[in-house]
């Protein structure tokens, strides 16, 4: 009777920690998983001067408080990983998780997300806000899933409106007539250049500093605080205030990356982005005027110009854009109602 009992015990203990064995092989396991990281896409370096790493950096930081480090996202400014057009199709892809960028790069693969470059379509950054928080921003994104595989997370502004840097001053709007100036490989861009009378070159943002210092470009158009990071003013020491593009920024995630995070934490995900880009775009309506203040301490000389000339120069491109892509008609309808708002 001892014998059985004392089998029975032993078998038992061998059960109760066969079990307790399973039970710390799993806990491992789920340890040795860790939270989940997301490679995120920049090709602007990682400093204050930087729309798209204000947002990273916020968001990263929402995300610690909310998730508490259950999704890490590890960014990667500076092109690290390839050129921007490329980094656009293994986002796509899902090579790489997340990107933030301006819209107009999305325009290589969702052509009508470029009605957003169109010259002169907005008069401010809070016309932005108030169009894509709205109808336009609805349409733009559902395109962006339909056609890029990614999901938006948010519009946020760019650091002031786009105005033309140049190695030699433009005094008049015709000065600027076969002038050769950098503009992103979009369309819209090429367009509304050129009809401003420029040579539009388009040329990835990485090779601008090395363009301007042997010549192959005159000049470039972007923002202050891009300008001001990406040290362009060391050699492109005239600005002329054409302000002829807001161009959003739009943080996305691949859909397949976004199905990856738990689906307890995807609300927790999705408002951590939310409050970053509110906080990215108060900050965008300051940073404007704080660079151009540093770049003309560092030289740069900045000059009005006739805007009209050149606003009434690129407004038949709104016509031809809507022609070839009839379902923007209703975004750019969307986006003339916000300014009368």
């Amino acid at each position: 009777m001892l014998y059985v009992v004392a089998g029975y015990l032993r078998r038992m203990t061998v059960h109760v920690c066969m079990g307790m064995f399973l039970l710390v092989g799993m806990s491992a396991g789920v340890q040795a998983a860790g939270p989940l990281s997301l490679r995120m896409y920049s090709s602007l370096p990682a400093d204050e001067n930087s729309a798209h790493y204000i947002w990273y950096e916020r968001f990263q930081a929402n995300l610690e408080s909310r998730v508490k480090g259950a999704v890490k996202v590890d960014y990667f400014p500076n092109a690290m990983l390839g050129k921007e057009a490329d980094a656009v199709q293994q986002v796509r892809l899902g090579a790489i998780d997340m990107m933030v960028s301006g819209t107009s790069i999305w325009a290589t693969i969702t052509p009508e997300i470029g009605v957003l470059d169109l010259g002169y379509l907005f008069e401010d950054s809070d016309q932005v806000g108030r169009a894509l928080d709205g109808k336009a921003g609805e349409l733009l994104s559902a395109l962006l899933v339909s056609k890029g595989n990614v999901k938006p997370l948010g519009f946020g502004y760019s650091l002031g409106a786009r105005n033309v840097y140049t190695r030699q001053p433009i005094a008049k709007p015709e000065d600027l007539r076969n002038v050769k100036i950098r503009v992103l490989p979009v369309p819209n861009f090429i367009a509304t250049l050129k009809a401003m009378g420029a040579a539009p070159i388009p040329m990835p943002g990485g090779e601008v500093y090395s363009g301007l210092q042997m010549g192959v470009i005159d000049g470039l158009e972007h923002d202050a605080p891009t300008v001001l990071s990406s040290k362009f003013y060391e050699i492109a020491k005239y600005c002329t205030l054409t302000q002829h593009i807001y161009t959003p920024i739009v943080v996305v995630i691949n859909k397949a990356a976004f199905d990856r995070i738990p689906d307890a934490l995807k609300a927790d995900v999705l408002a951590a982005a939310t409050e970053a880009t509110e906080y990215e775009r108060q900050l965008a309506n300051t940073s404007e005027a704080k660079a151009f203040e540093e770049l003309k301490a560092r030289g740069l000389t900045v000059t009005a110009t006739d805007r009209n000339f050149f606003r009434s120069a690129a407004k038949p491109i709104w016509t031809d854009f809507s022609n070839k892509y009839p379902s923007t008609v209703p975004v750019l309808e969307a986006i003339q109602a916000a300014a009368r708002k």
